[in-house]
């Protein structure tokens, strides 16, 4: 492959890989965090999201992951109302 070549592949692989972060990053209108208290245990999670439904369940399921032991626990925790919750818009 010439110089020329392995530019012109190298520029399109970074304009591609740019894309996709910004078509990625684009998407992300909200950020939410959640503290929740189950079994005994606090847990505190983010997340972001285009809406701000989608940012609060994704930010209890972090937050509800380390807290869990099964699956029955981790449906009961995202269930559980958070003890507290914060949104912002980005």
């Amino acid at each position: 492959m010439t110089r020329r070549g392995k530019f012109l592949t190298l520029l399109a692989v970074v304009a591609f890989a740019g894309f996709l972060l910004w078509s990625t990053l684009s998407s992300q209108r909200v950020e939410c965090s959640v503290a929740v208290a189950f079994s005994g245990s606090e847990g505190s999670g983010s997340a972001s999201a285009s809406s701000e439904e989608d940012a609060l369940r994704e930010a209890q399921v972090a937050a509800c992951g380390p807290l869990s032991r099964s699956m029955n626990d981790r449906i009961a925790c995202s269930r559980t109302p958070p003890v507290s919750r914060q949104c912002r818009t980005l």
